[in-house]
């Protein structure tokens, strides 16, 4: 008789440096996340803000010091120039839905709820058919939506449906506002929705759109929006020039994928 040995994920690591225990198999998002932050850890250490003796994290916490000595890093190596006015225009005139104040909607999900060791790619499969049923209903069937947000919701909305209520866009995480305010759409939205919590598939009851804001009035988050997305440009960049220098094992780097630090 022959016996066969557990299967290990193997220890992924930057400049040898373990992001993870042995063992341990983190979600391709959650390696890295931890995968950037220690490169810009060691990076830190190499320009002399953060000391040699700084331990790494193989939890993904870094050191209060660390996390310091990094923001001190960005700051010298990545300039944002301020945008000009009519950068700031043209973004203004492409964005004019997201400026509104007020804007409420009524809605209803269904949730495929990420945990901790679950295979993404297989909570995606589960949901497109349950999505491609309530997006295709005939409109004077019965409440599939309703049927299906009680029956595969992980949200205890799903006792109710799938109901929300209505929402601001305060109300909802960022990524999730951003899929839902500031457009025209309503009923089961076109896409699966993604956020920290899962896979959503959305429907959009009711909208009320709020009050439009003048340019001069929102020029200052107008501004900061750009600034936010230079940033994110420039640190990836970065990013893959620290990455390019370095020895990394168990986890893939590239410009899309890459996440920003927090």
């Amino acid at each position: 008789m022959t016996s066969t040995a557990a299967t290990v994920s193997p220890v992924a690591s930057i400049n040898g440096v373990a992001l993870h225990a042995a063992g341990d198999a983190l979600p391709p998002a959650a390696l890295r996340q931890r995968a950037c932050t220690e490169l810009l850890r060691q990076a830190a250490q190499a320009a002399g803000l953060l000391a040699a003796d700084d331990a790494p994290a193989a939890d993904g916490v870094i050191s209060e010091a660390a996390s310091a000595a990094i923001e001190a890093l960005l700051e010298r190596n990545i300039t944002l120039p301020a945008p000009s006015d009519e950068a700031c225009r043209r973004y203004y005139d492409a964005h004019k839905g997201a400026y509104r104040t007020g804007e409420r909607l009524r809605a209803r999900h269904i949730l495929f709820a990420v945990t901790p060791g679950v295979d993404v790619v297989a909570l995606r499969k589960q949901a497109e058919p349950v999505f491609l049923d309530v997006r295709c209903r005939d409109s004077a069937a019965a409440d599939r939506f309703g049927e299906a947000a009680r029956k595969w919701s992980n949200c205890p909305s799903g006792a109710e449906g799938g109901d929300l209520g209505w929402l601001s866009a305060e109300d909802c995480a960022p990524e999730f506002a951003r899929e839902l305010f500031g457009r025209i759409e309503v009923g089961v939205l076109p896409r699966l929705v993604h956020s920290r919590f899962g896979l959503h598939i959305v429907e959009v009851m009711e909208r009320e759109h709020g009050v439009a804001q003048s340019f001069e009035a929102v020029r200052g988050a107008v501004e900061m929006a750009l600034r936010q997305q230079t940033f994110v440009t420039a640190l990836r960049q970065y990013l893959q020039l620290l990455a390019g220098a370095a020895a990394i094992d168990g986890v893939e780097l590239d410009a899309s994928a890459t996440p920003l630090v927090q």
